[in-house]
């Protein structure tokens, strides 16, 4: 249902609109595990990259492994994400479901790695190279082998995710009744992952 607001429990620390989104109750072991459910439901995000007086610049990419909170991408390394990211490390993937209205984002540093990468042939399928092609001279062929796929590595600093607690009935329903009587849409909630939580997660994969 939605929540009654008050203009008393607005004020410059809190905003009861926006804190009363947080979830502070569900045990962190759970809001990992809901994280890992989601972003595996989602095989494609979008990767954003910072680019030299431009800003934000993001396309689609498909996940190739996921590896606890960090995430790997095989890429052309001639693309210009290679170029944004020999720039700037700092990199951060989104994903949505628009069924659910589920949201993650996964903001980071970058490792890239060239062709020599063990794990390149590990992540590589072949439909992979319907995004590389194969040029004819017999190197540059769209296989693991080729000399321009290489793994972008995203390295999690923080992670924040939106939960929906309702249906699609239902989060059309709360919208409603909470627009016709001034009360806030209690649709679902927000967590978060910080620093201390991710070295947490990494500790349990390895």
């Amino acid at each position: 249902m939605p929540e009654p607001l008050k203009a008393s429990d607005v004020h410059s620390q809190i905003d009861p609109t926006l804190s009363n989104q947080w979830d502070d109750t569900t045990p962190k072991k759970d809001q990992i595990q809901e994280f890992y459910k989601t972003v595996d439901g989602l095989k494609i995000g979008l990767l954003t990259t910072i680019r030299d007086n431009i800003g934000p610049v993001s396309r689609s990419m498909a996940i190739a492994k996921r590896v606890g909170p960090d995430f790997l991408f095989l890429a052309n390394k001639h693309s210009t994400k290679f170029s944004d990211l020999e720039q700037n490390k700092t990199a951060q993937v989104t994903f949505q479901n628009s069924s659910s209205q589920d949201w993650v984002s996964v903001s980071g540093t970058v490792v890239t790695t060239a062709n020599d990468d063990p794990r390149i042939k590990e992540l590589y399928s072949k439909g992979t190279s319907a995004w590389f092609g194969d040029l004819g001279d017999g190197v540059h062929n769209g296989t693991a082998d080729d000399p321009r796929m290489a793994i972008i590595e995203v390295k999690a600093k923080y992670i924040s995710y939106w939960k929906s607690t309702v249906t699609s009935l239902g989060f059309m329903k709360e919208v409603a009744q909470a627009s016709f009587t001034g009360q806030v849409a209690n649709t679902g909630v927000q967590r978060q992952l910080v620093e201390k939580d991710i070295e947490e997660m990494r500790k349990e994969e390895s």
